[in-house]
This record gives C-alpha cells, structure tokens and sequence, in this order.
C-alpha cells in the first residue's frame, strides 16, 4: 500500500463507530491507540442511561446486547446495540464495541475498537488494534502486537516505512476486510 492509503479516510468509515471524535486531526488510525483506553473512559459518562446498564465498574452494555454468563469483561468497555458477546469471550479492557457485532467463544480482546457489524466469532486474538465497519475475521486468526525483538512498529509502504512509534501495534483492517481462518497478521498489519 502506499501512504495515501493508509489514512483514516481511505480506510475506514467513521459514521460506524462511537469513536468518530477520537480520529478527528489525526493523519493514521494506529495514532488512537495510545488514547483507546481514557476515551472510553470519557465517553462512558456521555452514554445515554435509559439505553446502556452498567453490568460492572466501567463496564457499559446496550441493553439490546447478548452477553453470555461465562464471558470475561474488564473495564473499561462499551459494548454496542445488539451486539453478542458468546460463551468464554475474553474482553481484557480498553475495548469499544460497535453496533451488531459478534465477540465470539475464546475470542480475546484488548486495546480495541471495533466498528459496527464486525465478527470476530472463534478462538481470535485482537490486541492494540482497530476493526473496520462490516470486517471479518475468520476462525483462530490473530493479531500479533508485539515484535518478537520487542523494538518498535513499523508499517511498511510502498514507498517507505512509517514511524509508529508504538511498541504494542496489533493490525488496522479496513472496511469490509475478510481475514481467512489460521492467518497470523504480524505487527503493524494494515489491510485495506
């Protein structure tokens, strides 16, 4: 990819996700990263009572969602309208959770933003990453978010590496992104 198309606007349709005013004046979405955790935080006091229960200190549900009694939910998070969080999830907080999405058995979560209309449905690791509207990814593929040599993320153009300056970068999948099951996406992954 070149480094026109990794910005936010080539990628991702903000009108799907409650964290629009998180991506405002900024060029890339991995810069929201480091910010997930304290805008959740914030935006957890804006939500609307009448229509989201506190299921824990911090943590926010729609009261159309289905959460399965044996998932894991750390705060912060906010889980979205008819979204369905299934047996033995994972949710290790910092994790914003769009609109009608599925958040699968053994499906681990951490440092996220998920759009709406995402399935990460079965045995998924996601950490340090961000999700686009209608992605999808298929049975027990990962994000890895750290480099095994622990130095910095990169992402990789076609005309030049770009300076994160994150340790922790899992991947960036744009809309409509279709990741195939058993695929390990490597530290700084951007598909558009």
């Amino acid at each position: 990819m070149e480094r026109s198309q990794l910005k936010i606007g080539e990628l991702l349709d903000l009108e799907h996700t409650e964290a629009k005013e998180l991506f405002l004046n900024k060029e890339y979405p991995w810069e929201v990263l480091p910010e997930i955790k304290e805008f959740i935080k914030e935006l957890s006091e804006r939500l609307p009572k009448e229509e989201y229960i506190m299921l824990s200190e911090g943590v926010w549900a729609h009261r159309t969602a289905t959460i399965a009694p044996t998932a894991y939910i750390a705060a912060p998070c906010i889980i979205g309208e008819g979204t369905e969080v299934r047996h033995c999830a994972f949710i290790r907080g910092s994790a914003l959770i769009g609109k009608n999405c599925v958040i699968g058995n053994s499906t681990e979560l951490k440092n996220v933003i998920i759009f709406d209309n995402v399935q990460v449905p079965h045995y998924n690791y996601v950490g340090d990453s961000i999700l686009g509207y209608k992605s999808h990814m298929g049975a027990g593929s990962i994000t890895s978010n750290v480099k095994s040599d622990k130095s910095l993320v990169k992402v990789h153009t076609g005309n030049g590496d770009i300076e994160t300056g994150l340790k922790k970068f899992g991947a960036i999948l744009g809309d409509r992104v279709e990741v195939g099951c058993g695929s390990i996406l490597n530290p700084g992954s951007v598909i558009g």
